[in-house]
């Protein structure tokens, strides 16, 4: 038998459906595809019933033939002997339901209440004619509008009938594409004993309110939350459930942001779980794409023996941390802050290297910051450096080193500048051919 899975058309849009009769069986055809596989039945897309054509339909005159809903509805005789938990409607949730199709198919059979429950979403006008069918409307792009419009000009009375139908189906909401809107405009709305009930639904489970987070619509829903959190419960409550997944939300496209939602909306103890993980997979999670970011929050908005450690950590692990395509920002940042016992310990780990790593892609950034941000003293150690190395000359033609050099021409001053600029001119010969060297050469720099 054939199913027919046509996209679902916005509502209000009509087409044409062509019946075509052969040997006394109806045939329908929608976007060159038949509903019939020549034996009278159809397979809607879901578990709705068969439908059976009947043969006595006259070719002339299609708008008089009957359908026969063989499991639960009789049409045919005005009967309804199912439900539709039984034809599998209200337990549905893959997907939206084809509310606009179904509707028309139970026009066709007369049966205005199974009509009545599919077209909701965009007929019904208020709260008491949606009643039975909260949960389904939520999952509509039209119907969570509709909802929402409840929320502003209902009554807590309103509310409270909304909340009763989706409670149970929340987590599902939450990481539903229209749902997670109408779940974020609930937790704005909502009293303390209701986001107590959203928030035992979503931490049932062990890891859920994790899994959530990491979904690109649930996300949205928990950073609500979060911003929504006023009881001492019920910011403990999460914490508890965030916390085993700090390193996978830490990492994720999604997830990070619940974390620096965290670090925005809550105290410094309540973070403390965010600073202690955070100071723990320190280098794991600066040289990820989305840790470094995190990780560069988690600074700002720490403070004392939490800052402390993290920075510290952070400075431990400087050179390995420059050279990587991602820790290298955290380090810039760390060299931003001036903090006299980090920056000792990066300029002890660098001392040495400075030749390696300006000839680094990612380092040569760090290198560069260090010239910027180091005071006269450190300055000119790491100048002096550049200057020592036996072929200074591959600094000027390195494709990453160059910058360097044109920083140290903008920095530094007196007879430091003019010993670099001597270097720079008694090479001139042998890189005047390099692509690289062709601003270092350049007039306006080595004047000085």
């Amino acid at each position: 038998m054939s199913c027919w899975n046509g996209a679902m058309r916005p509502p209000g849009q009509k087409k044409e459906h062509n019946l075509i009769m052969n040997n006394g069986l109806i045939y329908g055809q929608r976007n060159n595809m038949n509903w019939n596989d020549g034996r009278g039945q159809l397979n809607f897309h879901g578990s709705p019933p068969f439908v059976q054509a009947n043969r006595n339909a006259s070719v002339g005159n299609m708008r008089w033939f009957n359908f026969v809903i063989n499991k639960g509805l009789d049409c045919s005789r005005g009967q309804n002997k199912g439900s539709l938990q039984e034809i599998g409607v209200s337990k549905r949730r893959d997907g939206r339901l084809e509310l606009d199709n179904w509707s028309h198919f139970a026009a066709a059979c007369g049966n205005a209440k199974l009509c009545n429950s599919f077209s909701l979403a965009f007929k019904c006008n208020s709260l008491a004619e949606a009643r039975g069918y909260i949960y389904l409307i939520a999952k509509d792009q039209h119907g969570f509008r509709f909802l929402q419009r409840l929320f502003d000009e209902g009554t807590p009375e309103d509310l409270e009938i909304i909340f009763k139908e989706i409670i149970d189906h929340v987590v599902e909401l939450m990481m539903n594409p229209f749902g997670n809107y109408l779940m974020q405009k609930l937790l704005e709305v909502c009293n303390e004993e209701q986001r107590m009930q959203i928030l035992l639904m979503a931490t049932e489970e062990p890891g859920q309110l994790v899994r959530i987070s990491l979904n690109t619509h649930g996300t949205r829903v928990v950073q609500k939350l979060i911003e929504t959190l006023k009881t001492r419960q019920h910011i403990s409550l999460v914490i508890s459930a965030l916390e085993p997944g700090f390193l996978s939300l830490i990492k994720d496209l999604n997830g990070n942001h619940v974390v620096q939602r965290c670090l925005q909306c809550l105290c410094s103890e309540d973070n403390k779980f965010i600073f202690v993980a955070a100071a723990k997979y320190c280098v794991d999670i600066a040289t990820h794409q989305h840790g470094c970011c995190v990780l560069q929050r988690c600074i700002s908005h720490s403070s004392g023996e939490y800052r402390e450690k993290l920075v510290e950590q952070i400075s431990t692990n400087g050179l390995l941390l420059a050279q990587d395509a991602y820790g290298n920002y955290v380090v810039q940042f760390i060299l931003e802050l001036k903090i006299p016992s980090a920056t000792s310990t990066l300029i002890s780990q660098f001392e040495g290297h400075y030749v390696h790593l300006s000839s680094h892609k990612f380092s040569s950034h760090v290198v560069e910051k260090c010239l910027l941000v180091l005071n006269g003293e450190s300055r000119s150690k790491i100048i002096q450096e550049l200057l020592s190395t036996t072929h200074f000359e591959r600094l000027l033609q390195d494709p990453h080193a160059n910058y360097v050099v044109q920083t140290a021409l903008r920095v530094s001053e007196g007879s430091l500048h003019n010993s670099l600029v001597e270097s720079i001119e008694s090479h001139k010969a042998l890189s005047r051919n390099s692509p690289y060297s062709k601003r270092i050469l350049s007039h306006k720099l080595l004047k000085k």
